[in-house]
């Protein structure tokens, strides 16, 4: 039977998807099941965001322990350019590439499931920020039921590999089962539209094969994992031990999320270059102000841009399109 889908629900849907703070995403998703027509068509559909419901606000509330005390956060609220998530097997060293790369706390050990619930941290890279979000690692026999909602919030992943593990291809057919179960597809493609399937997660993946430093062909062997496994995912060669290649990542993630950084001003002030706002390709002046504040968005008369976008000191309206490194100068 055809869901035929209200303008409400679709709307709310939309929201859904673009939102990315976990206690909008719950409001969202309660806004969808009272919008969802009621009919037998729409089922599936209204049982999978009644267990979505339940799942995150059990997540937002800590999954509290007894006396009253909230555990691990399991779903991190997005922060910086864009949020990534670590993703690997036992013991491919997730851990020690997140420490390295945000100088975190991270619980590193020559141990498998060293890291037991989502830890956060920050790459930088020139003037911005990275979330990277170090998972436990994926393994049939280590399950993790909110692992889908975690990975929500995420713009991308970065799919950690040991290619001197003798195991590694059967490691790798077993993080993606695991995913598959759960309805999340890592992508080689960093642009292709948001599946029909509201909770279907395709996250663009950049593979590192870590602990790069002992291995005399890495492309090769890199080249070799990619056509057992059937994938196509952009990789690079990194060694959290020694520091290779891990200057490679920033600017690898700044390029394929089409990060735009633009920097505001006020009328008779130098502009603030400490601290841009980060945008993606394709976004406009408009998008500007409601980064800044919403009702500036609402009261939104035309701005100023200085930059690649256009020549200094040009007017331009909301749907201007910015580039990276524009000054933009709003008035409302």
């Amino acid at each position: 039977m055809p869901a035929n889908l209200s303008p409400d629900y679709k709307a709310a849907e939309a929201a859904f998807r673009k939102s990315c703070e976990p206690r909008e995403r719950l409001e969202w998703l309660r806004e969808m099941l009272r919008t969802i027509p009621k009919h037998k068509g729409t089922e599936h559909l209204q049982a999978d965001i009644k267990a979505r419901i339940k799942e995150l606000a059990e997540q937002l509330e800590g999954n509290k322990r007894p006396g009253g005390h909230a555990g691990p956060a399991l779903v991190i609220r997005p922060e910086g350019a864009a949020q990534i998530a670590l993703l690997g097997p036992p013991n491919a060293g997730k851990s020690s590439l997140h420490a390295r790369l945000t100088g975190s706390a991270a619980h590193v050990g020559p141990y498998p499931f060293t890291t037991q619930h989502p830890e956060a941290g920050m790459l930088t890279h020139e003037d911005i920020h990275f979330q990277l979000i170090d998972l436990p690692p994926v393994a049939p026999e280590h399950p993790l039921p909110w692992l889908h909602s975690s990975l929500q919030t995420a713009d991308a992943a970065l799919l950690v590999v040991d290619l001197a593990e003798p195991s590694c291809l059967e490691q790798i057919q077993a993080v993606q089962s695991v995913l598959h179960a759960q309805r999340v597809t890592l992508i080689e493609r960093w642009d292709e539209p948001a599946d029909e399937d509201p909770f279907a997660l395709r996250l663009p993946t950049l593979m590192l094969a870590n602990k790069a430093e002992g291995i005399a062909d890495v492309e090769a062997e890199l080249q070799t994992l990619r056509e057992l496994l059937g994938l196509r995912l952009p990789a690079l060669a990194v060694s959290a031990t020694t520091g290779l290649g891990l200057g490679d990542i920033g600017p690898w993630l700044f390029e394929h999320l089409g990060i735009v950084r633009i920097y505001t001003k006020t009328p008779g002030h130098a502009a603030d270059k400490h601290r841009p706002f980060t945008l993606r390709r394709g976004q406009t002046v408009g998008d500007v102000a409601r980064l800044v504040h919403q009702d500036l968005a609402r009261s939104l008369r035309y701005a100023r841009i200085w930059g690649r976008s256009g020549f200094d000191g040009q007017q331009v309206g909301h749907e201007h399109v910015v580039a990276d490194g524009d000054i933009v100068e709003l008035h409302a």
